[in-house]
Order: structure tokens, then sequence, then C-alpha cells
């Protein structure tokens, strides 16, 4: 039996499609806070069941039966850790074997990215818990740098905290096709996993792209953080967010996002989409 927690967000139902391409719904358990959202997957016969991580007395109940679960990191930053732990815990109470879940790279305490604290302190559970665990480790999206690329391209200018940095950009859909490859096939137990895309890119690289769709020179304009995270408040973003999105910044100027490695490849047979292709496509659709 196969579980997948947040299954109603977009990466949740991404791995559910993957999922039930090799294995019978009636195999696959997926838990939400708002199990109406998910009436279609029940109609082909999954088992929806409501589990809410801010309330931990549903999380056990949405366990039971479950051999592998995929447990899907929250958008609760800064409050994630420990609806987390509680939902490793109640999982292991249920007797889930192995859990997998999505984390961010280099979760180490000089990357400065604001969500890394959650993420370590999630792998710690996991490594403490006595089950077997496997932490896929997700770059950023490639689909998030279309607007960025976008922007650019109508302005001429691109505002980055990037310094010389790179970041290895991958498509939601290869970290969901990786997250059922180790739901269905098992395996690497016990380690964490780099899910990235083909290559380390630039902000230069994406200007380059910028100037390929607006058909005009892009100057690249560097900030520091608190310019950067002005910059966005004056966009419309709420500063907190504005400083998380900033703090990503901060991590690929440091090289904590640089890494590119084989495992989409390795886990679906597939290589993964590169940066460009997912930017040309958006603007051709």
């Amino acid at each position: 039996m196969i579980g997948i927690t947040g299954a109603s967000g977009p990466l949740g139902r991404a791995t559910t499609e993957f999922v039930l391409k090799t294995v019978d719904p009636s195999q696959v358990v997926l838990t939400t806070r708002r199990p109406e959202a998910l009436a279609d997957l029940a109609a082909r016969g999954v088992q929806v069941r409501r589990a809410d991580f801010e309330e931990p007395d549903t999380l056990g109940h949405a366990f039971e039966g479950v051999d592998r679960l995929l447990l899907i990191s929250t958008d609760a930053v800064g409050a994630r850790l420990a609806q987390q732990q509680d939902a490793i815990e109640a999982a292991v109470k249920a007797g889930v074997s192995h859990i997998v879940y999505t984390s961010v790279p280099e979760p180490v305490p000089g990357n400065p990215a604001a969500v890394v604290d959650d993420h370590a302190g999630t792998e710690q559970a996991l490594r403490e818990s006595g089950v077997r665990w496997t932490s896929l480790r997700n770059n950023l999206y490639a689909h998030m740098q279309v607007a960025t690329v976008e922007q650019a391209a109508a302005s001429g200018r691109l505002v980055t905290n990037n310094g010389a940095g790179a970041a290895a950009y991958v498509t939601r859909e290869d970290c969901a096709a990786a997250a059922a490859a180790v739901l269905t096939r098992g395996g690497y137990e016990d380690q964490a996993l780099d899910i990235t895309g083909p290559e380390a890119v630039t902000v230069q690289q994406l200007a380059a792209l910028a100037k390929e769709f607006g058909g005009r020179d892009v100057e690249v304009v560097e900030v520091d953080d608190e310019a950067y995270t002005a910059g966005l408040t004056e966009h419309g973003l709420p500063e907190p967010v504005a400083r998380v999105v900033a703090s990503f910044g901060a991590s690929i100027r440091g090289g904590h996002l640089a890494h590119v490695s084989g495992a989409v490849a390795e886990l679906t047979g597939t290589a993964p989409t590169p940066l460009a292709e997912v930017v040309r496509a958006a603007r051709t659709s």
C-alpha cells in the first residue's frame, strides 16, 4: 500500500498520476485536508482520507495500512517542523515501513535558504525514527523562472541577488516521477537523493533566454538581499514571502543549489527537462 500526503496539491497530484501508471488504485491512499478536492481520484478507486497536519489526531487513521509513504513537506515555513515530526511519529505508530520525504538541497547550517531549518529537522527526525527513509532533495522548480524571464524580456532588466551562482532548476513533473519511482520500486533506503535538472543555470543564462524572447539585450542588475526583498514587496509580495524568496537567491549565490545529479534519469529512465525547454514551451503555449 502506497500513501501520499498533501495529495490535493500540484506535486501530490502529479505523483499520484505517475504511481497509478503501475499500481492498482485500490493500493493507493491519498491524504488531504480537503477530501472533496480528490473526488475524481476517489472515483477511480483510490482511497482518500482526511489528514490535517494541524490536527495530529487525524494522522494515525490516515496512515493505517500504508507501507510506503510520501511525506510532502507542507508550505507552513517556520511552523511545519513540528507538524512533520508529528506526521513521522504517527506513520511509525501506524506501521509505515518506508517514508519518502521532499526536502531541499544541502540542508546544512551554512545554507541561508529560510527553509533549511525545517527540512534539516525533518530529515533528522526521519533518521531517528527507526523506519527506512529516503530524502528527495528537490531543487528549485523550473516553472517558477518563467515569469522572471518574461519580465526581463519585457523590461530589458533582470534584477537578481543570485550573484555568480547557479541553480539546477528541475520541473515539478520530474520531481513527481522520481518520487513515484521510489514509492513503487522501493530501494534507495536511508539515503538522500538530489533531484535536479540537467544543468546548473546562471542568471546570465536566464538573461540570454530573455533576450531570445524579447529580441533585445537584457541587463543583469545585481542587488543585495535587502534591496531584492524591498523590490519584491514593492511588486506586491508580502514581506515574509519576499524574504524567503530572497533567501533562495542567497543560497544560489553561496553555491548550495548548483549540484547536478543523475538521479532523475536513474530513477525514471528519462533525462530531466532543461529549463530552457520549460521557458520556451511556456512562451509558445
